[in-house]
């Protein structure tokens, strides 16, 4: 996956199960979906795919890890009514068109 790419990015918000990326990709992002939607639901045989498609343990800790912490947050900012900076929230409605 190479940064910069809206396109990829907007398919990824609207689409993920149709985004055009590789295999290993594919794994990774239907895993951190399924791990965002249904934790409870996440079994050894989701392991056990990332392994399969390459990653190492140490790439399918990061994941879980990368995953648990954006959801984390999200929730977190959420749960306290934090809202963005006007400038921030500016910038990201100029972009929002690009992904």
């Amino acid at each position: 996956m190479t940064s910069g790419n809206h396109t990829l990015v907007k398919h990824l918000k609207r689409d993920p199960a149709n985004a055009p990326l590789d295999s290993q990709d594919k794994v990774m992002i239907d895993f951190a979906l399924r791990l965002t939607r249904e934790p409870s639901a996440v079994r050894r045989e989701d392991i056990d795919s990332l392994k399969s498609a390459g990653f190492s343990e140490e790439q399918v800790v990061d994941i879980v890890l990368i995953t648990c912490t954006f959801n984390f947050m999200d929730r977190l900012a959420d749960g306290l009514g934090v809202e963005l900076d006007p400038e921030m929230q500016a910038l990201i409605e100029r972009n929002s068109d690009k992904g």
